[in-house]
């Protein structure tokens, strides 16, 4: 995506007021993955909300990033101003049957 599509893109995020990213960081990020998240973070910050649902531990969240300095920026902007649900036993897909 070029810039001016990405700019694009965080001006139609900005007036979103809750943004829900699900499955956040089940795969490591790329740079350009890093790049355009901090971004989001950094615009929204203090300004919008962002649920983010993940299947990896919060202590986790900085070796998905990567590059530690923008893991950090990231995780500033994300964890510290943050009301966090953890979820604890097993899978609720487990107990209906759907998973293995």
């Amino acid at each position: 995506m070029c810039r001016r599509q990405f700019a694009l893109l965080l001006a139609k995020l900005s007036r979103i007021d809750v943004l829900v990213i699900d499955d956040w960081a089940m795969a490591p990020l790329t740079e350009t993955e890093r790049r355009d998240f901090w971004e989001i973070c950094e615009d929204r910050y203090h300004t919008r909300s962002v649920i983010l649902t993940s299947q990896l531990p919060v202590a986790r969240w900085h070796e998905q990033i990567g590059d530690p300095t923008v893991a950090d920026g990231i995780l500033h902007r994300v964890v510290h101003n943050a009301h966090r649900i953890e979820m604890k036993g097993d899978s609720m897909r487990k107990k209906r049957g759907g998973g293995a």
